[in-house]
Order: structure tokens, then C-alpha cells, then sequence
């Protein structure tokens, strides 16, 4: 067992005495370098030394995405910007790009819990990781990169897009391990079948991937469809980018690396912290990071913590697979859906290809909700008999979910865009 791997095994009795420890060193500096911090816990009559325990975290305000881009670019920054070495930030879709930084430290705790990340993974310095996440501001790419180079893999750093490559060098190169989004590898699947690649005719024997919400019945459809084993990951860029918590062989939650994260689950309604076992919004405080700390940071995922010692025998707390976001959820007419419901039903179904979308429109003050679905080639090229009869399955199965009934439009094989990033799930054109 590798230095780094030894740390998902700790004592919980000591890892929490650490916490405590560094929580409290975290606080004291936001206080006294971020002047925005400082202002918040004075707002609600907190200072760093009400920290007691690590419960009197409570205490303490939540920071929202939405502090970032108020700061914009650097005000939140608690180090000298002299010793900022690295810059990255979001795409910026719904307003200011929000930015984080690195000291040389940050970097290094970067790439220590993406190395843990891998190898929760089965990954070894013998392995091949070829990488599929996008590398420039975007935290993905380079996050991965360097936790593989830490573990001493091979690293191909391909990015996002060029499916034909991609799988020419998974053939070529004897890729063993590859990292990207899941919609990006079900079109590499796709596409693989048109050229007649079969995935496991290849070294390829698992793949790391996150960036965006996906179901076990995805996971079910990867490795099925690839034979490789599939593990998910998550991270943000707020907090430090991929490799925040990791996904282990039992696929029973992901280990959150809590000696740099600490985690909580809190009602998002009311902002009360929630108990084990119980679902709700994931928030984050970074306790180590030194350029950009993050204090209860909300990041509207939905999930839930177990505390108890995994059957991999990790110590680390696992939070529940994010299936959904609270910002991602659609209302229509008074009924709350997310996404990922429908994905659940789409992929139980024979058939049907894991490419979808949900077009919400309204008409006379009425919502109305179609699912564009992809069809197998075969279904497509059946009697229409089928088709009806697929339709029809899905559109009670939709109704069964979530009580409203939905339009199934049932489209032919490589019609809905495909994405290199994170799948575009939802077009919402009651406002346009």
C-alpha cells in the first residue's frame, strides 16, 4: 500500500482531530486575508475561535457561487498573489467566469487526491491513462493529468473531442484507463461499433467518469456495452476541481478525501445540517487549500453521507452518487422532475439508446414536456408496430415516475447533438 493510499485507511478518531486542527487554521486565515470573510462572520457575531469542535461549523455562513462572481477576479483570494501559480475558471455561460487559484501547495493537494482517485480505481504505475476531459481553464483535464503522473502512469493527454482518434490511440497505445464524461464515452462506444472496434479486443479495462450527474443504470449500459470497469468522480472547481471523492471497487458511495474537504449535507430550504443518511444539498469546506479556501461552500448537489467502514475497508466518509442538482430540477405544472429520473426509465427499457433530451415548452399558460429519445437501429428500421408499441411503454413508465404525462418522440440513432463535455439534457424554451 502506497504513502498516499494509506490515508483512505486512518483512524477516524485522529483523521478528526486533524480536521478540527485545520479547520481552525483555515478560519483564521480567511478572517484575517479575505476581507469579504471577515464581513460575513461578523455579520452573524462568529470569529475563528467559536470553533470548538467540528460541529460549531454550523455556525458559520454558507460562501454561494454567487460571492465568487461578485469578487470577481480575486477577492477572494487569501494568499499573496505572488504565490498564486496557477489560474482556472469556469466557462462563464451564466455570468462572470468564476475563478480559482493555486499556490504551489493547492497544486500539490491536487494532484495527491486525484493519484488516491486513480487508484481507488485499481490503477497502478503500469497503467495507461488516456484523457478525455478538456484541458485549459477548465479544471478537468490538467486535474487528472497530474494525479496519473503522480501515480507514475502513462498519460495521454488527448483532451475532449476527436472520437476517430480517441479510439485509434485506445487501439494503438494499449490505453488501459480512460477519464472523461460518460455521454462523451457512450458516443466513443457508438462510434466504435460503427468501425467495427470492439472494446475488448484492447487493453482498455476501466474508465474514471464524472463531470456531470450520471445513474447506475448508465454505469450498467458502459459496462456492458465495453466490458471495462466504470467508476465515477467527483469534484468542482471551487473546491479544488476532479477529486474531491472517489468511487471504489464496492460502488457503494464515493470516498470523500476529507482530511483536505470537509463535508456536510444541509436542507437547502432552511440551511440546517442534516444527519447521516439523510439526502440534501452537499457543501464543502476546504480545510488546506491556501490560495482560495472555501467556507461552507453550497454546491446544489443533492447527496447523502454514510459514515460507516466501507466494504473496501476505507474509513473515508462516502457520499451517495450526485443522480441531480437542486438548480437542475424542472417544474412542470407543480411537479418537480430532474433529468436523471427520466435517464432511469430510458435505459431500463430495450430499445432505447442513452441519448435524450427534455424539451419543455408552454402553451396557453399550460407546460408541456416532450422526451426526444434515440432508438437502436433496429428498433428504427422495424414495422412501425414497434415503434408505437416502445413509445407507448415509455410514455406510461414516464407518467408511473412522475404523474404528469410527457410527449415520447422517438428519433433515429446519431440524431441528438452529441457533446465532447457535459450532454446537454434540457431545453427549456418556456421563456424564449
Amino acid at each position: 500500500m502506497t504513502e498516499l493510499l494509506m490515508k483512505d485507511f486512518v483512524d477516524r478518531a485522529a483523521l478528526e482531530r486533524l480536521q478540527l486542527e485545520r479547520m481552525q487554521n483555515t478560519l483564521d486565515r480567511v478572517y484575517n486575508n479575505v476581507p469579504f470573510y471577515k464581513q460575513a462572520f461578523d455579520s452573524v457575531g462568529v470569529k475563528p475561535t467559536d470553533l470548538k469542535r467540528l460541529q460549531d461549523l454550523a455556525k458559520f455562513p454558507f460562501t454561494m457561487k454567487s460571492d465568487l462572481r461578485n469578487h470577481y477576479p480575486f477577492g477572494l483570494l487569501a494568499s499573496d498573489q505572488k504565490d498564486v501559480v496557477r489560474i482556472h475558471a469556469s466557462s462563464g455561460t451564466t455570468g462572470k467566469p468564476t475563478v480559482v487559484c493555486y499556490t504551489q501547495d493547492d497544486l500539490g493537494i491536487w494532484s495527491e487526491t486525484m493519484c488516491r482517485t486513480l487508484e481507488a480505481g485499481g490503477l497502478t504505475s503500469r497503467d495507461i491513462v488516456q484523457i478525455g476531459y478538456g484541458y485549459g481553464l477548465f479544471t478537468g483535464g490538467l486535474g487528472v493529468h497530474y494525479g496519473a503522473e503522480r501515480l507514475g502512469c502513462a498519460v495521454i493527454p488527448m483532451g475532449g473531442g476527436a472520437t476517430e482518434k480517441q479510439l485509434l490511440l485506445i487501439k494503438d497505445f494499449g490505453t488501459t484507463a480512460v477519464c472523461c464524461t460518460p455521454s462523451f464515452f457512450t458516443h466513443l462506444i457508438e462510434v466504435a461499433e460503427k468501425i467495427g472496434l470492439d472494446f475488448r479486443q484492447t487493453k482498455l479495462r476501466v474508465g474514471f467518469f464524472g463531470a456531470e450527474p450520471w445513474t447506475d443504470a448508465m454505469r450498467t449500459f458502459i459496462e456492458e456495452k465495453s466490458g471495462i470497469k466504470a467508476f465515477d468522480i467527483f469534484g468542482l472547481s471551487e473546491i479544488i476541481g476532479p477529486g474531491v471523492s472517489a468511487d471504489c471497487e464496492a460502488h457503494n458511495g464515493l470516498h470523500v478525501f476529507e482530511d483536505h474537504f470537509y463535508p456536510e449535507i444541509i436542507d437547502p430550504d432552511t440551511g440546517e445540517v442534516k444527519a447521516p443518511g439523510e439526502e440534501g444539498e452537499l457543501v464543502f469546506t476546504t480545510i488546506t487549500k491556501q490560495a482560495m479556501p472555501m467556507i461552507r461552500y453550497r454546491t446544489r448537489d443533492i447527496s447523502s453521507l454514510a459514515y460507516e467502514k466501507c466494504a473496501c475497508g476505507r474509513t473515508l466518509v462516502r457520499m451517495s452518487s450526485v443522480k441531480r442538482r437542486s438548480d437542475d430540477m424542472l417544474i412542470i405544472r407543480g411537479v418537480n422532475l430532474y433529468p436523471s429520473q427520466v435517464e432511469s426509465v430510458i435505459l431500463d427499457v430495450e430499445g432505447t439508446e442513452p441519448h435524450y433530451q427534455l424539451v419543455v415548452t408552454r402553451e396557453k399558460a399550460m407546460d408541456e414536456l416532450e422526451i426526444r429519445v434515440e432508438v437502436t437501429p433496429q428498433v428504427f428500421t422495424d414495422e412501425v408496430k414497434v415503434l408505437e408499441n416502445l413509445r407507448d411503454l415509455l410514455s406510461a413508465k414516464v407518467k408511473q415516475l412522475i404523474g404528469i404525462s410527457a410527449k415520447i418522440t422517438l428519433v433515429e440513432p446519431g440524431t441528438i447533438e452529441r457533446s465532447v463535455g457535459k450532454a446537454k439534457r434540457v431545453i427549456d424554451l418556456r421563456h424564449s
